[in-house]
């Protein structure tokens, strides 16, 4: 069976070769460009019919779409990352996640916010001064349960 691993070098391998946007592998796919991105990069699953429309798209074999639908185990190479885009956000969280954390408690009340029922959407917003990156997060609160 194909690792994580070498599933997403292949289809990096197979975008690059055929000069697409994650927005087309999506499309073809049939979800969202993140969940997607996510996906081939190992990090979520997905449904047989849409690893297959992928997979078609790009012409890639059968393992590779077993590979995309099998479950995957979410771990970090890093304690602190190096790349600089995802220290970026690395270093928010760490300056603004108290501040998450106490306005989430003060609106919502004692829990979390779920990375399972979640969604991401990332766009570029033209700005005279320079271009910006917005990032929304939109996850199902779940209160902390007493018992």
């Amino acid at each position: 069976m194909m690792t994580k691993i070498e599933m997403t070098e292949t289809i990096l391998k197979a975008k690059f070769d055929k000069g697409c946007r994650w927005s087309d592998i999506a499309e073809a796919a049939g979800m969202h460009e993140v969940y997607v991105t996510s996906a081939c990069l190992g990090m979520n699953h997905l449904d047989g019919s849409s690893a297959e429309r992928l997979c078609s798209y790009l012409g890639l074999d059968s393992a590779v779409s077993t590979a995309l639908e099998a479950f995957p185990h979410k771990t970090w190479d890093k304690a602190i990352p190096t790349d600089p885009l995802i220290y970026r956000f690395y270093e928010a969280v760490n300056v603004y996640g108290d501040t998450m954390k106490e306005l989430i408690h003060e609106k919502f009340g004692d829990g979390i916010m779920s990375a399972i029922d979640f969604t991401m959407d990332i766009e570029k917003v033209p700005d005279p001064k320079g271009d910006r990156v917005k990032v929304t997060w939109n996850g199902k609160f779940l209160p902390y349960k007493s018992w």
